[in-house]
């Protein structure tokens, strides 16, 4: 974490020192007073709860110090106090000038998906040769950036950070805390519709991360990717491109599914090439790796570098996880989230691993908007069209994947539907059998982990 004294808080944050030693240091920084560190500075951000209702919880779980925007009583002598104008800004001010203070390279990601995927195998083959920092989990908006920013040692060489958002503006706020020095996106399509008028808008909404990149900067771009393509028409600085297709800096060829043992294939990495093989089941996955190796390929890496880092890449946890289990059924940990682009590359791909029966356990896609149910009749026709023999429908929304697989010819006995995750969780040891192949899929809210939770318990090796 960074160090930073109370006189330096107050300074970076144009802030007003009401209690505490001005030499006081802070080596923690939260927002949530059930999680702050002990001797950690609590900021208290007003939001549908207001922080400054819970300055004395942080100060009984350790907090040494509170930045407000209000008057606070101090729970305890000793105890710190910053008064600001806006806390969040307070917090988005330190971040910028602890990363300001420091030779770090910025690695900014954003994208449709695979942003949080690309950002870890991003940093894991930039640490061949950089001390890396690298945003958690997906820590990705206005709060989490700066939360990750203020993580920075002083040996820290390069941040990795997510940048994501469901609003246009959000990446331009991100950019201007920590300007990318790389600026990469992923890909284009339609997620969080519900707030976009189409994908021109989600388009121009990422285009920001450009806009906001250095000028001497590099861009690093989905060659397959027409909407990434147009967005970045007007890109003067230098490109790095990805993909599967021919046009790419960094390309994979000879792509061979290997069953569960995962993928194999050819590395173009620019003049150079080598064979790899990863343990991702679904073409997606190698995306999300030529992303992060155009990545290194733009900041010096060489082949050698990238493939021995590369041996080590896993799936995230509930990102394409195979879980092993009783009775040979393999179950696909794909719960963290879900849209129509992530969803059809699921069920195209995984479908061809072999199993006895194959069964998709698919709760609801969210913020999609008006179109959202045709979406959701789209998944459920290629489920059938592809060869999932059952389909499992989770939620209010998910009901129009089930009417449009039977529709499509899946039979009635074979399509089934829960309302939600707990009552699917409690059907699913007696709906799953042995020898099937089972994925379960959807949206963050609808907390499908409850599903593979009860799958693991009733079915333990």
């Amino acid at each position: 974490m960074a160090e930073l004294h109370l006189k330096d808080i107050a300074a970076a944050t144009a802030g007003t020192i009401l209690a505490g030693d001005p030499g006081l240091p802070f080596r923690a920084y939260g927002i949530d007073s059930r999680e702050v560190a002990a001797g950690a500075l609590f900021f208290a951000l007003r939001g549908a709860r207001d922080g400054h209702d819970f300055v004395p919880d942080a100060a009984a779980r350790g907090a040494a110090g509170a930045v407000v925007s209000r008057e606070v009583a101090s729970p305890r002598p000793g105890f710190a106090l910053v008064r600001v104008v806006d806390t969040v800004k307070a917090l988005q001010d330190l971040a910028r000038s602890v990363l300001a203070g420091r030779r770090v390279t910025v690695v900014g990601i954003t994208g449709s998906t695979g942003k949080t995927t690309s950002k870890e195998f991003a940093a894991a083959l930039l640490g061949a040769r950089f001390r890396v920092l690298k945003s958690e989990g997906n820590l990705n908006n206005h709060l989490g950036l700066p939360l990750s920013l203020l993580r920075l040692e002083p040996q820290d060489e390069v941040a990795v950070l997510e940048m994501g958002m469901s609003a246009a503006g959000e990446i331009r706020v991100l950019t201007a805390i920590a300007p990318p020095d790389v600026a990469v996106i992923t890909n284009i399509h339609p997620v969080h519709l519900e707030f976009f008028a189409g994908l021109e808008a989600i388009a121009l909404a990422k285009k920001e991360i450009l806009d906001g990149a250095r000028p001497d900067g590099v861009a690093v771009l989905n060659a397959d990717d027409p909407w990434v393509e147009k967005i970045a028409e007007d890109w003067r600085g230098r490109r790095m491109t990805f993909g599967l297709g021919a046009r790419g800096d960094v390309r994979a060829a000879g792509v061979r599914a290997k069953g569960y043992e995962g993928l194999s294939f050819e590395l173009l990495y620019g003049r150079k090439k080598a064979v790899l093989e990863l343990p991702f089941l679904a073409e997606s996955f190698l995306q999300d790796f030529l992303a992060a190796a155009a990545v290194a390929k733009a900041m010096g890496l060489g082949l050698a570098e990238v493939r021995t880092r590369a041996a080590g890449l896993a799936p995230l946890a509930m990102r394409g996880v195979l879980v092993r289990l009783a009775g040979d059924v393999r179950l696909l940990d794909d719960s963290y989230n879900s849209n129509p682009k992530a969803l059809e590359d699921a069920l195209r791909y995984l479908v061809r691993l072999p199993a006895k029966r194959k069964v998709a356990i698919l709760a609801d896609m969210l913020e999609l908007g008006p179109e959202s149910a045709a979406f959701h009749r789209q998944a459920g026709r290629l489920a059938r069209q592809v060869g999932w023999d059952v389909l499992v429908a989770v939620g209010p929304l998910a009901r129009e994947m089930a009417e449009a697989a039977h529709a499509e010819g899946m039979p009635a006995a074979a399509v089934l539907t829960y309302p939600d995750a707990d009552a699917a969780a409690a059907a699913s040891l007696d709906l799953v059998l042995d020898g099937d192949l089972v994925l379960v899929k959807g949206s963050r809210g609808m907390k499908t982990e409850k599903v593979v939770a009860r799958l693991k318990a009733g079915r333990k090796e």
